[in-house]
């Protein structure tokens, strides 16, 4: 199996005090977290879908019929994006028969 490489960022690393912090943490129970100084966010309209999360991609040839191509193709805008929608089209798949099989 080939292992994933993690895309650089332009994050500093953490320091010495910081890592200690954070592995004292890890370490306590969710209730014992004092978060009073934390603000609850009550106002989401700005916030944008994804924006931290991206998945792993891994690149691969894969043979696909040219008429769904096509079909892909012809719903994106400028030819481009169709990729993503094939993408999702393929995890839209594999949600409904995950649930299928643990259903059984």
């Amino acid at each position: 199996m080939r292992e994933k490489r993690m895309k650089s960022t332009s994050a500093r690393p953490l320091s010495r005090k910081q890592q200690s912090e954070l592995k004292r943490v890890s370490r306590m129970a969710d209730e014992d977290i004092d978060r009073a100084d934390i603000p609850e966010v009550t106002d989401w309209s700005g916030a944008r879908r994804g924006a931290f999360f991206r998945p792993v991609k891994e690149q691969l040839t894969l043979r696909i019929d040219a008429d769904v191509l096509a079909w892909f193709r012809s719903r994106s805008a400028h030819g481009r994006g169709y990729q993503t929608a094939i993408n999702e089209a393929l995890r839209q798949y594999v949600r409904r028969h995950a649930t299928r099989r643990k259903a059984s």
